[in-house]
């Protein structure tokens, strides 16, 4: 059992948060305290005997918007980015509209769902941020920098994300999918996934298509062959497309990409290929 809880921090300034940090680095961040629960599943939940609060960090609870990106701070909650309606992307409320229940929405923060991964759980929001090509600032006491979310994995040591970057197009069409965690293979969590597409005069200009199951699923060169084909696709190029993505899915059998060989592994495949055909559906003949 861990040690009973002995102290909690709340800076309410950066400088403070990682003064405190330094002295304490084996303390835990708490911005809404649900990854805390994940997991456990006694009647008395364990703590950490050391947390820093981030709620006192007014940076942490903005959200801005320019011209080009709207900016979500890492405290944000789940429930108040569904509920701030257009300005947030479509996949993105679809996608956190469909995480856990309300009660959990109305505590966990943005930045918490997206770090909170674990062995074969890819967590709510990246999928869409994948899609979307948002970027995370991510912070030290020392300095900053910035990473797409395709290549985020964890934050370094002493590393903290502080602010998410999405840029602001417009999605003609967006189609969001969680799938059941029997269907996807994966103990305590679903897979998902997202089709986003932007129409042009009629010409498919923009398409990107993003699944999860126990890793992050993206085939850029299948997205790619329909740029520029003018809408409603042509059966042929639909079938094209979907015989693109059954050669991709069964080149990721191993264990480690979690659609393996086995039953459930084969399962996710379908579901991932039924997706594939349901969104085709809505811009074809």
């Amino acid at each position: 059992m861990a040690d009973p809880l002995s102290r909690i921090m709340a800076p309410q300034t950066f400088q403070e948060l990682f003064s405190q940090w330094a002295l304490f680095p084996d303390a835990a961040l708490c911005a809404g305290g649900t990854g805390f629960m994940y997991g456990q599943g006694s009647r008395v939940p364990e703590f950490p005997q050391s947390i820093i609060l981030l709620d006192k960090i007014e940076e942490l609870k903005k959200i801005s918007r320019t011209e080009r990106y709207l900016e979500i701070g890492a405290a944000v909650k789940l429930s108040q980015l569904i509920r701030i309606g257009k300005i947030v992307p479509e996949a993105l409320r679809m996608s956190l509209s469909l995480a856990a229940d309300v009660q959990v929405r109305n505590q966990a923060s943005i930045a918490g769902n997206i770090c909170l991964a674990s062995p074969g759980r890819i967590p709510d929001a990246v999928v869409p941020m994948i899609a979307l090509d948002a970027q995370y600032e991510l912070r030290t006491a020392q300095s900053s920098r910035w990473v797409s979310a395709a290549r985020f994995s964890s934050a370094a040591p002493q590393e903290l994300l502080t602010r998410i970057r999405i840029p602001l197009e417009v999605w003609s069409f967006t189609h969001y999918q969680k799938f059941g965690s029997s269907a996807i293979g994966i103990a305590g969590s679903g897979g998902s996934a997202l089709f986003m597409m932007k129409n042009e005069k009629n010409i498919l200009a923009n398409l990107r298509i993003v699944c999860a199951g126990k890793s992050i699923f993206r085939d850029k060169s299948s997205e790619a062959m329909l740029l520029g084909k003018r809408l409603p696709l042509l059966p042929k190029d639909s079938e094209a497309f979907a015989d693109r993505w059954k050669n991709y899915l069964s080149g990721t059998d191993s264990s480690a990409d979690g659609l393996g060989e086995d039953a459930q592994g084969e399962l996710a495949k379908v579901q991932i290929i039924n997706f594939v055909r349901t969104v085709l559906r809505h811009i074809s003949d």
